[in-house]
């Protein structure tokens, strides 16, 4: 079977992102310019980009209140 896949990979020729799929699902480029978008903001500038996050949109600083704050929605579930 054919499977295609996109990676990711950042200037010092680490791998940041990869994803494999099976031909019958399709994929939309608009996502994987946002990924390199959040990588190269993440680089610039060191904060953490949330789920969904698009340019101008609101980053996290991280850290340990970050931590807390996310462990602390988990240990609510």
């Amino acid at each position: 079977m054919d499977i295609r896949g996109r990676f990711i990979i950042d200037p010092d020729g680490i791998l940041q992102a990869k994803e494999v799929l099976a031909p019958m699902v399709g994929r939309i480029v608009d996502e994987l310019i946002r990924q390199i978008k959040a990588f190269q903001h993440v680089a610039k500038t060191g904060e953490v980009t949330p789920s969904g996050w698009l340019p101008g949109k609101k980053t996290l600083k991280p850290g340990p209140d970050l931590a807390k704050k996310v462990l602390g929605g988990l240990e609510a579930r």
